[in-house]
């Protein structure tokens, strides 16, 4: 007796744990990363940062109030509390930046954008979404096909998640 799987369901779209993980998949997933990741470089290059500067300008424009302490800055970079200062200190020399002292807690320092910062960062969130839509069909395709990827030592139903 058969039965009839949802096609939308995770057991439908999971392969069976014997067949080969996606390499194909994987590797145009992971081209289309490194397309992306390069052409960051090339358009902070032209305004005179790097690509890491941008990442630390974003994620303080996401935060509450647009202002991060360089704790909070250096968890999202995935860093070292130096590595922020480092990253923070030249950001403030090109005046994209500026820091200043928690009223809360005086021992904090929080950094913000400056008008300078905010325009810069500005004009290159507009030019990464731009890209990033160039690279959304590869993208879309790519994780479709690797939806269904079986997670390595996992049990026979786990399939890689990627929502």
């Amino acid at each position: 007796m058969s039965t009839k799987r949802d096609p939308g369901s995770a057991a439908a779209r999971a392969r069976p744990l014997e067949e080969a993980p996606d390499y194909e998949s994987l590797a145009r997933f992971r081209f289309a990363i490194r397309q992306f990741l390069s052409y960051s470089d090339s358009v902070a290059n032209a305004v005179g940062i790097t690509s890491q500067q941008y990442q630390v300008m974003l994620c303080i424009k996401v935060r509450q109030r647009a202002e991060a302490s360089l704790k909070q800055i250096a968890e999202d970079m995935l860093l070292l509390p130096h590595g922020a200062v480092q990253l923070v200190n030249r950001l403030e020399t090109m005046k994209l930046v500026r820091r200043r002292k928690s009223a809360v807690d005086g021992r904090m320092v929080l950094v913000s954008l400056t008008s300078k910062g905010r325009d810069i960062l500005s004009r290159l969130a507009k030019d990464h979404a731009v890209e990033l839509g160039r690279h959304e069909p590869l993208l879309a395709d790519c994780l479709q096909q690797l939806r269904g990827m079986p997670v390595s030592g996992s049990a026979p139903a786990e399939t890689l998640s990627l929502t």
